[in-house]
């Protein structure tokens, strides 16, 4: 605790403060940015009454895809761009979110990165990182590994679900091998690509190619075998993984087999995993639960939720790549041609609370672990984000535990006009979300004003 001082900025009172390891009752005092002081005297210019709530530290989203307004190709895509996306982050209680930024055609990732830092310094309302994705190592120089994390980029993104990958794992191996060097994470999407195509002609050359079979189309063994070479990769490379999206128990269990022989490797899951199930394809319009990959059985959903309880699972990340309602059903759509991804800036972190803490799956430490601290540790930016302490960033959420209502694409700020828990009855809201002392949402409004966010220059504290 700080010693009592005078002219905080703003004053968050009367509130029980959690974090990953703590509770308490106490006032918390915010200058120039920062907690100044937790108990204690706090007199400021401004307050806000949190009696009754949960002070929580600021939702951390590692994974989130954001676009552009008109990226280059002309054909239906994710519909958020770093304002609409940053809106919904701040909804729902989070402020700061990792994006995926893919090099357009002929851009290296310099380039990439450089696209988006303009356009986060430009309408990002809460605070971002950027995550380069290698899509074509034969054209993106595998030099500007080193560079970007000299410039605080320390995360990298691999595919193993693209053709290239299969083609060409060599080179592959070698960007973990830089990245590890350098200090970066290196981020995977553990899809086999081979097993994907192979499964994928079967079925529509057998004519079931509906979305009703899309689980089929991508099934469990291509993760858990992919996830088993990404541990090897990692244990080769000795580069420090992060498994984006796990999905089923068998690709928990390799993560677990890599862990016992000491591979460096963090987990991620993601909200569709823990909420629904395969059977959801069968409904007239299942493409709007499409993902990568897709749902899966009971049996594994409670596997995330064992792993997330017990410390095996790390983070819970939206991975937020949002579409309009029509691109995402549409009649010519097969299992070759889903379109992958749903909203989930806005409900992310009620849902979690709501099915997790409120019917005891997990600890209310443990949501604030999964869903801010442990992604803050993971990118480089605890303590500065991710917790609730003297001298961190005053990026806080003020929770009303007891608020149920339904979910409501209407009343999100995403772009997409859908979500896939439409009507679903969550316990559990943020009613103000604090990002860097400034109050950018309140009363169901989002006030925080285009442009204030930030690209966070990172450090390196790669998994152990």
């Amino acid at each position: 605790m700080a010693v009592a001082e005078s002219g905080f900025d703003l004053a968050i009172r009367g509130g029980t403060v959690v974090t990953s390891d703590a509770m308490f009752q106490a006032d918390i005092g915010i200058r120039s940015g920062r907690i100044a002081q937790i108990g204690g005297d706090v007199q400021a210019e401004d307050e806000f009454d949190a009696s009754g709530k949960l002070v929580l530290p600021g939702g951390v989203d590692a994974h989130v895809h954001l676009s552009l307004p008109d990226p280059p190709g002309g054909d239906p895509h994710w519909c958020d761009d770093f304002v609409s996306g940053t809106r919904a982050a701040a909804a729902g209680g989070i402020t700061t979110v990792g994006n995926m930024t893919f090099p357009y055609p002929g851009q290296t990732l310099r380039d990439a990165v450089g696209r988006d830092a303009t356009a986060v310094e430009r309408d990002a309302i809460v605070d971002v990182v950027l995550h380069p994705v290698l899509t074509d190592p034969t054209t993106q120089p595998l030099d500007d590994i080193p560079e970007l994390a000299a410039r605080g980029h320390t995360t990298l993104k691999v595919f193993m679900s693209f053709g290239g990958f299969a083609s060409a794992p060599a080179v592959y191996l070698e960007a973990m091998r830089l990245a590890a060097a350098a200090g970066m994470l290196t981020m995977v999407h553990a899809e086999d690509a081979a097993m994907i195509a192979h499964a994928t002609a079967r079925l529509m050359a057998e004519g079931r190619g509906a979305i009703a079979n899309y689980a089929r189309s991508r099934p469990a063994a291509a993760e858990v075998s992919a996830t088993a070479r990404a541990v090897a990769f990692a244990e080769l490379t000795g580069a420090p993984i992060y498994l984006v999206h796990l999905s089923c128990a068998g690709a928990l269990a390799e993560a677990r087999r890599g862990r016992e022989r000491e591979a460096r490797i963090a987990v991620e899951t993601r909200p569709l995993y823990l909420h629904l199930t395969e059977e959801r394809f069968a409904e007239p319009d299942g493409g709007k639960y499409v993902g990568q990959p897709p749902l899966r059985t009971p049996a594994d959903v409670e596997a995330l939720w064992r792993g997330l309880a017990n410390g095996e699972i790390d983070t819970v990340g939206s991975d937020h790549a949002p579409w309009r309602y029509a691109d995402k059903v549409g009649s010519d759509l097969d299992v070759s041609t889903a379109r992958p991804g749903v909203a989930d800036l806005d409900t992310m972190l009620p849902m979690l609370f709501s099915e997790g803490v409120v019917k005891g799956r997990i600890s209310i430490h443990r949501f604030v672990a999964v869903a801010a601290t442990n992604a803050a540790g993971l990118l480089g930016v605890f303590p500065r984000k991710g917790t609730i302490a003297v001298g961190a960033d005053a990026d806080l959420v003020v929770w009303d535990p007891a608020l149920t209502k339904p979910v409501r694409a209407a009343e999100c700020q995403t772009n997409a006009d859908y979500s896939p828990y439409e009507g679903w009855e969550v316990t559990g809201w943020p009613v103000a979300t604090v990002s860097r002392g400034e109050v950018v949402f309140q009363e169901d409004k989002v006030t925080g004003a285009r442009g204030r966010g930030h690209i966070l220059r990172r450090g390196s504290t790669p998994p152990t």
